[in-house]
């Protein structure tokens, strides 16, 4: 039996069982968008309260309080600022070190499982596309079995074809708007993390120099 007629035996098994694993793929996609929007959701913070809270008890010295109020907060904003204010006796530029290195460790776990969107929502309709070639093969054998004929069973075949691609389709478009807003909402936060780290380190940065005169 040559690598055609493998195919060929391969494509007659039909289609059905494309459609059910993009099912499958499907409530999977779900489950992780579900899954990312409860995490997203319970690590958010108003950074706009907190960056006033901490940034004053910046300014009149307090450190100690401020490392407090950091460590109550459920926001990946708040660890970054934190791991910025561990020891800041050992100077800005070390603050700034741990402050990227939180962030890549803060970007990595908003980022977790996002990854299995992007690549279905990339490669399901393939998938669907793939359905749809069984679904014409078997059509096509059918045609030849019914002589040329339009019979019954070829339009099913016909339609099954069409049905794969168009499931492939429905499942790759959810998946890829969760997995762009998912990672809009990831970008925001890092940048406002970023923002707030930037003026935390200038008023330490301005508390050497006054510490200095």
């Amino acid at each position: 039996m040559d690598i055609q007629q493998k195919l060929t035996g391969f494509a007659m098994m039909g289609a059905t069982w494309i459609m059910w694993l993009l099912v499958a793929l499907s409530v999977g996609g779900v489950a992780v968008a579900l899954e990312r929007a409860i995490y997203l959701i319970r690590t958010s913070e108003n950074v706009r309260k907190l960056k006033q809270q901490i940034l004053g008890l910046l300014r009149t010295g307090d450190v100690e309080e401020a490392r407090k109020q950091l460590s109550r907060s459920p926001s990946h904003v708040a660890s970054i600022i934190a791991a910025g204010l561990e020891d800041p006796g050992d100077g800005t530029e070390a603050a700034e070190e741990r402050m990227n290195g939180a962030t890549q460790l803060a970007k990595l776990r908003m980022e977790k499982r996002l990854a299995f969107l992007g690549t279905l929502g990339s490669n399901a309709p393939f998938i669907g596309l793939l359905g749809t070639v069984i679904g014409i093969i078997r059509a096509f054998h059918s045609l030849n079995d019914a002589a040329g004929k339009v019979t019954q069973g070829l339009m099913a075949e016909v339609g099954e074809a069409l049905v794969a691609t168009a499931i492939g389709i429905l499942v790759a478009l959810p998946a890829i708007a969760f997995f762009n807003f998912f990672q809009r909402i990831i970008k925001a936060r890092l940048a406002r993390a970023q923002a707030f780290g930037n003026e935390v380190l200038a008023l330490l940065k301005a508390e050497k120099r006054g510490a200095a005169v």
